[in-house]
């Protein structure tokens, strides 16, 4: 559970922008309900909307302030919101609690030219020659990771449990495995294809392919290499790019790639569709990249327009 609020967190501070007065708040929060439905035996992750609910009337009866039961309240579905979308939970608990909600937020974007330096830099020290072979599979698979999720926006957690089989894919299209275990086509382009195939030399070149399993295999309870050590990798790369590394995460670029698809014209539903959301609602947090394009539209060719009286 612990990890799970940590990621959270790290979510919160990097897509939201969230103060470290908040996060702590946060931390607070998610860590009083976890005492509260610990002792109701359940967990914060397992805990369901009854839990939910005895836990917020327990703050009432308690003579909490209705804003403060808010406050929680709303930490709890950001929370919970967050598990869904990663596919920890199938369920939000909250739904059918009633409270007022906010707005979510619009999520934090990396600009085109951002990714370029990431990815340039990531291909750049996958070909270095000179590193150990050790060292040269970590910045192969690095490049690998980077270009996939770029190209495709996949969860993190469908990214680093990949199998090995795409590998054998041919027309430049993979099958993921999502929430619910459903299964969906995504396409991933030639730099993606060239950079996963190159990782695969590199790992029989240095005869570490680990588990056959996977496509990025690692000494890990899973067999596969780990979310944390993705992220933790993938700050390190954009410091080294001379971006800041509290700016980025998987998530972040999972983001990325959905607001530049839009933005150079990709239909909502077809984003929708790419991302894995089972529901339309979810991608409309980036209907904000559609307005912007419209305006545009209609600046640039409505008869009616400035522009086109010129």
């Amino acid at each position: 559970m612990a990890a799970d609020i940590e990621a959270f967190l790290e979510m919160m501070a990097v897509e939201r922008g969230a103060s470290e007065n908040t996060l702590a708040a946060y931390r607070r929060d998610l860590e009083d309900a976890s005492g509260h439905l610990a002792r109701r035996g359940t967990s914060l992750k397992r805990a369901d909307t009854d839990a939910i609910r005895s836990y917020v009337a327990a703050l009432a009866a308690e003579g909490l302030a209705e804003s403060s039961r808010a406050r929680r309240l709303s930490a709890l579905r950001q929370f919970y919101r967050f598990l869904y979308t990663e596919g920890l939970r199938g369920d939000d608990p909250t739904g059918p609690i009633e409270g007022a909600r906010k707005k979510r937020p619009l999520p934090k974007v990396m600009s085109e030219e951002e990714v370029d330096r990431l990815i340039d830099l990531a291909a750049a020290e996958a070909a270095n020659t000179a590193l150990s072979p050790s060292a040269r599979l970590r910045a192969a698979r690095l490049h690998a990771l980077v270009e996939l999720l770029y190209a495709t926006g996949l969860r993190v957690s469908e990214l680093v449990s990949l199998p090995r089989s795409v590998l054998r894919t041919t027309g430049q299209a993979i099958v993921v495995r999502g929430k619910g275990n459903k299964e969906r086509m995504v396409p991933i382009g030639d730099a993606a294809e060239d950079a996963i195939r190159r990782f695969a030399e590199v790992a029989k070149e240095t005869r570490k392919t680990g588990d056959e399993r996977f496509l990025f295999p690692a000494d890990s309870e899973a067999g596969h290499l780990t979310r944390q050590a993705f992220a933790r990798d993938l700050k390190a790369l954009a410091a080294r790019a001379g971006i800041a590394s509290a700016k980025i995460s998987p998530h972040v670029l999972r983001h990325a790639f959905a607001s530049h698809l839009l933005k150079h014209g990709a239909d909502l539903r077809a984003v929708q569709e790419l991302l894995g959301h089972s529901d339309i609602s979810t991608t409309q947090i980036y209907t904000h990249v559609l307005e912007e394009r419209l305006i545009r539209l209609v600046s640039d060719h409505h008869p009616l327009s400035p522009a086109s009286r010129e």
